[in-house]
């Protein structure tokens, strides 16, 4: 059975809290998280210390155990990047 293609790989959170992440595939796509910070449940994410700290686990991005983002939710809201334009 093949895997859904979003299915979190890898990420690397960005000093503009974006997250750079590479999906099932070797697709890498960006995902903009700050329309996110206004949200109560996402409210730790504000802080960019932490926000750094995001981690590729089960499948997914999270930061904790309280803050995670669904993968589904990843993959449709980012933007397709070509590697040669990743800085």
């Amino acid at each position: 059975m093949k895997q859904p293609v979003w299915i979190v790989e890898d990420v690397k959170a960005r000093n503009d809290y974006t997250l750079l992440i590479t999906f099932t595939g070797g697709a890498q796509r960006i995902f903009d998280a700050r329309p996110l910070l206004d949200k109560p449940i996402f409210a730790p994410l504000k802080s960019l210390p932490f926000f750094l700290r995001a981690k590729a686990m089960y499948g997914t991005v999270i930061w904790n155990d309280d803050v995670d983002i669904a993968p589904e939710h990843l993959y449709e809201c980012s933007t397709p990047v070509e590697v040669e334009k990743i800085a």
